[in-house]
């Protein structure tokens, strides 16, 4: 399979997280369902920062595991 493809997929997987992500937090069933959500803004935020730092730290990683053994072919 071509980079392109890589590159297809990745952006598309990319984008639907971010829409569903969005349209999920923004639904009435979500703000109904636990009130309590913004109002717990410290717990939230650092929950969702670790997140983020770990997936940022697997796709870096994942890219260079991809750069090293594609030159070392």
């Amino acid at each position: 399979m071509s980079s392109n493809a890589y590159y297809l997929i990745f952006s598309v997987i990319l984008i639907a997280a971010v829409l569903f992500t969005v349209i999920i937090g923004n639904s009435r069933t979500n703000k109904d369902g636990n009130p309590e959500y913004d109002n717990k803004t410290k717990g939230n935020w650092s929950r969702l920062t670790f997140f983020y730092v770990v997936a940022i730290a697997l796709g870096v990683l994942a890219l260079i595991l991809y750069v090293v053994n594609r030159t070392s072919t």
